[in-house]
Parts: C-alpha cells; sequence; structure tokens
C-alpha cells in the first residue's frame, strides 16, 4: 500500500497543486505556482526514502511551501472580506495542504504526532491534498460558475465542513468522523451533479470527457468513503485501507482531481472578464455554442 499512496501523493504534490493554484485569481498561489517545483520535488523524494534526517529536511521543505500557501488564506479574506460560501470554500483549499505538510514531516521523521499511528499521518496526506485542496477548490469554481442554483451553494459549503469535520473526528471520536464523512459526500455528490448538469454540457468535446469522468468518479468513490466510515464506526463489513487506497484513492485522485483540474484550465476565462471577477459558467441549458469552451474561470 505505501508504494500506491506514495504515487498518489506525488500526483497530488506535483501536478494536481500547482495546476489548482493557477486558478486561484490571487498573488500568493499565484507566485506560489511558480516556486511549487521548487518545493514540492523535494517532498515527492522524501516519500521513497527511508524515515530520518534526511527525508525530514526534504519533507520540511514541502511543509514550508503549504504553509505559505495558508497564509495566503488570511491575506485574501483581509483583501475580499467575503465569506461567501465560494469564498470559504477557497480559504478552505488554501489551508488544507497545510494539515498535510505537518502529517508529512511527523511520518518521515517517525513522530506520532498526537498519537496518531505512522500509517494513520500517511493516509492524511493524500486525503488533505484531494478531500481537502481540490475538493475545496472545485467546490468553490462550481459555486461561482453557477450562479442561479442554491446546490451550488450547498456544495461550496458542505465540502469544506465536511473536511472539517473528518478532521476534527481524528481527535474526537469515529462518530465525529462519520459525520465528516457524510456532510462531505453530499457536497461532492452535489459537485459532481452540478458539473454533470450544468458544467458539462455546450464545453466542448475534451472537457465533457473530463468532466464526465470526474463527475463520475465522484459518485462512485464518495460511496466507498461512506461505506469504510460507517464500518469503522459500526463494526460492518467494509473495505481495508488496502483497497480503499487502490480505489477511492486512484479514483479520487485521477478520475476527480486530474480531470478536473485539467477541465478547468481548459474552460480558462471568458474573454474580456476582469481579473478578480471570475466569469460565470451560463446556464447550460441556454446555450451549447462553442463559445462556451471558454465559459469559466478562476476563483
Amino acid at each position: 500500500m505505501t508504494a500506491l499512496v506514495n504515487a498518489i501523493v506525488m500526483l497530488g504534490m506535483l501536478l494536481i497543486i500547482p495546476m489548482g493554484l493557477r486558478l486561484i485569481d490571487d498573488p500568493v498561489p499565484q507566485r506560489l505556482a511558480r516556486l511549487w517545483p521548487w518545493l514540492s520535488i523535494p517532498g515527492a523524494v522524501a516519500l521513497w526514502l527511508p524515515r530520518g534526517t534526511l527525508s525530514t529536511a526534504l519533507a520540511s521543505v514541502y511543509a514550508i511551501g503549504t504553509m505559505a500557501l495558508a497564509l495566503g488564506a488570511p491575506a485574501r479574506l483581509r483583501r475580499t472580506r467575503s465569506l461567501a460560501p465560494a469564498e470559504i470554500a477557497t480559504l478552505t483549499a488554501l489551508a488544507s495542504p497545510a494539515v498535510a505538510g505537518v502529517a508529512l514531516v511527523a511520518e518521515r521523521s517517525g513522530h506520532r504526532l498526537f498519537g496518531f499511528e505512522l500509517e494513520m499521518l500517511a493516509l492524511t496526506v493524500p486525503h488533505f491534498h484531494f478531500a481537502g485542496f481540490t475538493a475545496a477548490l472545485v467546490a468553490g469554481l462550481v459555486c461561482r460558475a453557477v450562479t442561479h442554483a442554491p446546490l451550488s451553494r450547498f456544495a461550496a459549503l458542505s465540502v469544506p465542513f465536511g473536511t472539517l469535520l473528518v478532521l476534527a473526528g481524528y481527535f474526537v471520536n469515529d462518530e465525529t468522523e462519520l459525520a465528516g464523512a457524510l456532510v462531505l459526500t453530499a457536497g461532492m455528490w452535489a459537485v459532481a451533479l452540478l458539473t454533470w448538469r450544468e458544467i458539462r454540457p455546450g464545453s466542448g468535446r475534451l472537457n465533457r470527457a473530463l468532466l464526465g469522468v470526474s463527475a463520475a468518479s465522484l459518485a462512485a468513490t464518495m460511496v466507498l468513503a461512506l461505506c469504510w466510515a460507517v464500518g469503522e464506526v459500526t463494526g460492518l463489513p467494509h473495505p481495508s485501507l488496502t483497497w480503499m487506497a487502490a480505489t477511492h484513492g486512484i479514483g479520487n485522485a485521477l478520475g476527480f482531481g486530474l480531470c478536473s483540474v485539467l477541465a478547468w484550465q481548459r474552460l480558462g476565462r471568458t474573454p474580456g472578464a476582469g481579473r478578480g471577477a471570475p466569469a460565470p459558467v451560463h446556464d447550460a441549458r441556454e446555450t451549447h455554442d462553442a463559445r462556451d469552451t471558454h465559459r469559466a474561470g478562476t476563483v
């Protein structure tokens, strides 16, 4: 399982986060996106080294980058002075990788941070790359794009709240973690539904394929997440962590994460939309014109 989890984490470090940062119209993530290879490559190397001083030092380089990204959240809040649902999702995306960075340093050093097993710390790293950063980022993009649907605001709020509840469950009990999984699943299913119904139509053949895979992956992988969370609380049969990494983990990383950020980058910014004013995705029922290929944007 270690090799598989490491490969998933590397995808998040090296591709998903820098691509996602370019979708955030804010000076801090934009600057960090250009610097990210210098921060993420040491972290990726640390994954494959034995635990010890060298791997801890390399992981610390990556953690410093995630901390710098997290500091961009209060800076953005001061600039926007907004706690709209889409903004809450974006702030969550900026802060989440720092949790992964701290967990990575602790795991590479062999330190049971807060008493957690090293295996749990290792699994926290991909969780906060994909359920934390990627899911919150995409929920924010969807919320800004589909302004006419109350479900988009629900998604933008429930994804961050569910992620926070899951984190709280690590410290409180399995029931709290299950509650977080339920809320997070509801939010991600809302993202999947809106992506499929409102954003995918009329977005160009390749984007329709990417967004379709993204939505379908969420629908399937979050069922697995619920099965695992329910099984942990009730003792009912449920997938093992190895099986979850091979199914839920790969599905979220490749099917949802990579396909989503690729599609949103391709959608781009509508010509003429001002910087700092994300171009809304028009209701897909209004037009299927090829110009809609450009109808998305940044948060």
